[in-house]
């Protein structure tokens, strides 16, 4: 008897026991629906393989996937006041914060970071969406301006990925202050020449969108991103009106004159490159070569005439 139990019956519960398979292996496309194996998704960046949406991605994956080789440091941003104002609704501002810091990578909704991109360096300052939906707080401001700062002291590019529902209202005035204060930050970075690029990213929105994400010299946006300051439905119950179905994507924004390009997040890290490279570059690529006549000649640079002279 004991032979049976303690032998035969785990090799057969062994054989029907269903096992248990982890959740996480497979995902949903919100855009089309189809079911993409965990693997496949993390190789293509999280854009779905079947239609091309783009799903949101965390701070640290964004971080790696826009500096060269992955390769960043990330700095120590300011310490802040916590709860300033002893906010409180249905729970208390500090128990949420502690909430989203146990689940988050970083202290708040911003990393920066500062690394190569392109062979050029470059400063990038991140959010993250799944801290309390990517707000903006005194934290979040002192984070841009820090990356402000070490942007003009490394004389580097600058690039701010966005990804807001807007000011966060735990912190009342003093988040709405941030708008200004970031304004001011950006300011500083162009007062030097250097290259200030905004990724805009799914959602930009709120006081993110009304502040320093609209100030880049070039406005680049994710496929199919939503960016707009108010929400469709407080827009349409204003005007009285039906909005276009892609109103506020960032292909309307593009078709509209706001942003100047749309680009797929696989070729983020080639596109900036790109495009510090030629605001940067001081010298000609390449040598001159002279253009020659037909006797094989090298043409001699024509000289300016001098007007006072003919005079």
């Amino acid at each position: 008897m004991s032979w049976l139990t303690e032998f035969v019956r785990p090799k057969i519960q062994k054989l029907v026991r269903r096992t248990d398979v982890p959740e996480n292996l497979w995902h949903k496309c919100k855009s089309c629906e189809q079911m993409i194996f965990h693997r496949d998704l993390a190789k293509n960046n999280h854009v779905c393989q079947h239609c091309g949406h783009h799903m949101r991605i965390s701070a640290k994956d964004r971080l790696e996937l826009l500096f060269d080789g992955g390769k960043y440091q990330t700095i120590e941003l300011p310490n802040v006041p916590v709860d300033p104002l002893k906010f409180r609704d249905q729970k208390k501002y500090t128990e949420r914060l502690k909430t989203a810091q146990a689940k988050a990578t970083y202290k708040d909704a911003l990393a920066v970071a500062h690394g190569e991109v392109g062979g050029h360096a470059t400063v990038i300052a991140v959010f993250d969406f799944s801290f309390m939906g990517g707000s903006m707080g005194i934290a979040v401001g002192e984070g841009i301006v820090a990356a402000a700062e070490l942007a003009t002291v490394q004389d580097a590019a600058l690039i701010i990925v966005p990804a807001s529902g807007g000011a966060r209202m735990q912190e009342g005035i003093l988040s709405l202050m941030q708008m200004a204060r970031t304004t001011a930050a950006i300011e500083k970075v162009k007062e030097k020449g250097l290259p200030y690029f905004v990724l805009l990213t799914d959602p930009t929105t709120g006081g993110v969108s009304a502040s320093f994400a609209m100030l880049g010299d070039i406005q680049i946006a994710e496929p199919g991103a939503q960016i707009g300051f108010a929400g469709r439905r407080v827009i349409e119950s204003t005007i009285r009106e039906k909005l276009p179905d892609d109103f506020q994507t960032a292909e309307y924004l593009l078709e509209h004159g706001m942003v100047d390009m749309v680009v797929s997040r696989n070729e983020l890290n080639a596109t900036f490159g790109r495009l510090i490279d030629m605001i940067r570059r001081t010298k000609p690529g390449a040598s001159v070569v002279p253009i020659k006549d037909a006797k094989g000649k090298a043409d001699k640079p024509a000289k300016s005439k001098n007007l006072s002279a003919d005079k």
